[in-house]
């Protein structure tokens, strides 16, 4: 089976790289340098020249900030590639597996775990574009699954474990906010998950929408402590503070919790404890 992986430069690419190494599939990354996947033409003829079976999309405009100043590219991105890639795959009777978020859910003022049937709120051009991707996914006629995941984070690239180590090391005192709760999302984690549901043909009968995060329940403040923590990095007092306290542009999830039974049963995927995959990560790093 031939499985492209697009936006293979990325944190949830980068691990892609990682996990399927020894598959026997044929595995095929790309990034913009090698697919620009907003120009439909140039996807339908890179899917037919290469026998694809699988796209994984991890390509995504990712940042929550600026997404409000650049909206059509932001929907250009997260939205008319995603169709681009969807058709190309109902075209081939082949499988889409596009990656999501929880910022679709970011009005739900919710307290209990969001499930995979709980109505879309977003809160931004970031959370509403991503759902127009998801839309355009269902709409195609493709074989799909869609999981949405949250707090992704890793070893490579920008996330908030790699600031927090920075700040952490630089600044005798930080500040990070605890009514913003979650869980932290290694991306090693969700990479080893869809690879399990490819390379076990998981996925047959069984397209739909799926929830991925760590297991458990933090705050970022929670997670910045952590991290400190287990990084050594004593020298740096955290403190909590109220979102209020960093204005934005865009009003974030109060909470983001995302329920996992679904996965967990329909794939026998197995979901560490953020705690646990934390530590792992740290030690990756220790080792680059």
């Amino acid at each position: 089976m031939n499985v492209l992986v697009t936006g293979a430069n990325g944190q949830l690419g980068r691990e892609m790289r990682l996990v399927a190494a020894s598959s026997a599939d044929k595995y095929v990354f790309t990034d913009i340098e090698e697919l620009d996947i907003t120009d439909r033409p140039a996807v339908r003829q890179f899917v037919t020249a290469n026998d694809i079976d699988v796209i994984v999309n991890c390509a995504a405009f990712t940042n929550v900030d600026a997404a409000e100043d650049v909206r059509d590219l932001a929907e250009k991105l997260n939205c008319d590639a995603v169709r681009n890639l969807a058709d190309a795959m109902s075209a081939r009777g082949g499988l889409l597996v596009h990656i999501s978020t929880d910022y679709v859910f970011g009005g739900a003022g919710l307290n209990t775990p969001l499930k995979e049937d709980q109505a879309p709120c977003p809160t931004g051009v970031y959370g509403l574009t991503k759902l127009h991707g998801e839309q355009a996914v269902q709409a195609s006629g493709c074989r799909y699954i869609i999981i949405r995941t949250a707090w992704l984070y890793s070893e490579f690239g920008k996330n908030f474990l790699l600031t927090m180590l920075r700040l952490t090391s630089e600044k005798p005192e930080l500040k990070v906010v605890f009514d913003q709760v979650g869980t932290p999302t290694y991306a090693l984690d969700l990479a080893r998950a869809i690879y399990r549901i490819i390379e076990h043909r998981l996925f047959e009968g069984r397209e739909g929408v799926y929830h991925f995060s760590g297991e458990g329940v933090c705050s970022w403040f929670d997670f910045a402590t952590l991290i400190a923590r287990l990084s050594g990095h004593s020298g740096c007092r955290v403190l909590p503070c109220h979102s209020s306290e960093f204005p934005s542009k865009v009003v974030r999830p109060a909470y983001s919790v995302l329920d996992k039974t679904k996965i967990k049963e329909a794939f026998g995927v197995s979901v560490p404890y953020w705690t646990d995959s934390l530590s792992e990560c740290l030690s990756h790093i220790d080792t680059i």
